[in-house]
């Protein structure tokens, strides 16, 4: 029996698959070992109003700071005309991971440029 020689090519692709492995090995091992166990720490933010035929909305960023995941986070936006409420809207966002950012909007029927204010706030959120 003859003995089957590897190429330049299939060595090449040796080394890089190998390259590319030994990589992400050492990426997972390092966030492992640097994650901390702060809870989640959720920020929102409202943009500006967009308005539709029926309604107006304003689209929600919402961050989670910490280094747990928040599931089911509910959003609230208030618009406010000094300490009267004029309408309410919230959503949920159902997995928000560590350190990452999700978007939604929420919808009104009056147009929210004409209060004083939006209030945007997390009522709550579970951990997994």
């Amino acid at each position: 029996m003859s003995k089957v020689e590897k190429n330049w090519l299939e060595w090449l692709v040796f080394a890089i698959s190998l390259v590319l492995v030994a990589g992400t090995l050492g990426v997972l091992a390092y966030d492992g070992a640097t994650m901390g166990d702060a809870p989640p720490s959720v920020e929102v933010k409202v943009g500006a109003p967009q308005e539709r035929p029926h309604n107006f909305i304003v689209p929600v960023e919402v961050t989670n700071h910490g280094d747990e995941t928040a599931e089911g986070v509910l959003v609230e936006v208030v618009l406010k005309q000094g300490e009267e409420e004029r309408e309410r809207s919230e959503f949920e966002i159902a997995f928000l991971p560590r350190r990452s950012t999700r978007q939604g909007w929420v919808a009104f029927k009056i147009d929210p440029r004409s209060v004083e204010r939006m209030e945007a706030r997390v009522l709550g959120y579970e951990k997994p």
